[in-house]
């Protein structure tokens, strides 16, 4: 059930009024949210709910028996168990193949053949997702950080959320399980910003991710058929299209979220108005490079014990972070190559440096902060070529050709993706100090109600333009 469906048109509407106007106190309203959510999840594939309840079940249980435990192995017996159960399900259903057929390959150097059988294992949605909102919660329980929660329904309604369920943000039971807990009240104000959230976030993903999507699909299945500058517009288009559908799916699901009196961890600000790879890796996918940081960098001793062993975990957390991304050695590289990024400013110290957004207080950035933005830009949709590439191989073909073929030739067809980009940039960065896109600070009604009539129909003209498709992230 897409966001951008009618079918969840119809299914939120409907929950929505159930929410507010039938089950009206909060133990009902957490079951109907808990209930919805199974629905929503069965219907990717009912067969999967098992694999859902049985993480719940096993974290809850887990969570329980922690708090109970009466010394310190009993308590860490539970934790390991939980980690290797959880780990083992994901690393089967994600990685089993991978691994497999590596293994083979690597038999196959030295002249061996075996006859080894992959099987053909479907990928659970969502589950990267709410395996890690499982893990945090046994690992916050064992440190200390918070107390197992003892109601069933207000834990499971915590791990499948319907919003976040197959594709985040990863939230962590301190800022989320309170508010299940808590009374929600309809907040108006609130559910505005929602609305505005939702509309922007539909536009990132119609207009643009999908639209960049046709010319990304051309362009990187047959390389060879264009010039080196459409190459580059490729890696370009790409950036934009990942970044319209995964960014456009948070703001619909923190905005779905709002809508239900909830506030969701923020897990994009403008990633691409970045003067450092640090900086942008505090812009992106921000849940997960937080959960990253607190449970393997700091563990790992973080930048504690000298730098040789700060640069080591850097590596450590971005290789994880690349195979959390899929089995695929591809990813890994795209990995390997933000931590070879991040790297010197390591070195000199600077990756804590522009914590603000750039051009703060300014309409445009100075020159300095303008080569910045464009060479961190250009480092990233570099990488962005490894992660959309078939393989490994396959990339580095991209990259020959890129770098060969005439950079002369631009085929007309990009312009008009060209003039709508650039109308998308100017867009989010006028309003990159805003929380939400679409929270104008326009004093006529008038205007501003006709700024969100457009994004509406531009968001119909879409829709009928372009395929639709699922959110990359939903095979993650």
């Amino acid at each position: 059930m897409l966001f951008n469906s009618f079918e969840f048109f119809i299914f939120f509407i409907t929950f929505f009024y159930l929410y507010w106007k039938v089950f009206k106190q909060l133990k009902a309203q957490n079951i109907l949210i808990l209930v919805s959510s199974f629905f929503f999840y069965a219907w990717w594939d009912w067969r999967f709910l098992f694999l859902l309840s049985f993480s719940i079940l096993l974290d809850y249980i887990t969570g329980v028996k922690m708090c109970g435990a009466t010394n310190i192995s009993i308590k860490k017996r539970w934790l390991w168990l939980s980690i290797s159960i959880n780990l083992g399900f994901l690393g089967f259903f994600k990685y089993y193949n991978f691994f497999i057929s590596s293994f083979a390959d690597l038999l196959a150097q030295f002249g061996l053949n075996p006859n080894i059988h992959t099987l053909k294992i479907i990928l659970p949605v969502g589950i990267s997702f709410y395996t890690f909102h499982g893990l945090s919660y046994v690992i916050d329980i064992y440190k200390g950080r918070i107390k197992a929660e003892k109601n069933l329904v207000d834990y499971a309604v915590f791990v499948s959320f319907f919003p976040l369920l197959v594709a985040g943000p990863i939230e962590r039971a301190t800022h989320l399980l309170p508010q299940i807990k808590g009374g929600r009240i309809f907040d108006l104000n609130q559910a505005k910003d929602g609305l505005k959230q939702i509309l922007w976030g539909l536009f990132k993903k119609i207009a643009i991710a999908d639209t960049c999507a046709e010319y990304v699909n051309a362009i990187f299945n047959q390389p060879g058929e264009f010039s080196g500058i459409s190459l580059a517009l490729g890696a370009v288009f790409f950036a934009f299209q990942i970044y319209g559908d995964f960014s456009g799916y948070t703001d619909i699901a923190i905005g779905t979220a709002k809508l239900l009196g909830i506030e969701l961890l923020k897990n994009f600000s403008f990633p691409y108005f970045s003067r450092s790879i640090a900086e942008f890796w505090r812009r992106w996918h921000i849940s997960l490079s937080s959960w990253f940081k607190d449970y393997i960098y700091i563990p790992l001793g973080g930048s504690k014990n000298g730098m040789s062993d700060t640069i080591r975990n850097t590596f450590i957390i971005f290789l994880v972070s690349g195979f959390w991304h899929g089995a695929n050695f591809t990813f890994i590289a795209w990995g390997f190559l933000h931590a070879l990024y991040i790297v010197p400013s390591v070195l000199l110290k600077t990756n804590r440096h522009y914590l603000d957004i750039v051009a703060q207080n300014k309409k445009l950035p100075n020159l300095k902060e303008f080569f910045q933005l464009i060479s961190t830009f250009s480092l990233v949709c570099f990488a962005w070529i490894f992660f959309r590439a078939e393989s490994i191989e396959k990339a580095f073909e991209y990259i020959q050709l890129l770098f060969t073929k005439s950079w002369i030739a631009l085929d007309k067809s990009h312009l008009k993706i060209i003039i709508l980009l650039c109308i998308f940039i100017l867009i989010e960065w006028i309003q990159r100090r805003q929380e939400i896109v679409l929270k104008l600070n326009i004093k006529s009604k008038f205007l501003r109600y006709s700024v969100y009539y457009f994004v509406f129909i531009a968001i119909w003209f879409f829709i009928s333009k372009n395929q639709k498709t699922d959110f990359i992230y939903f095979a993650f």
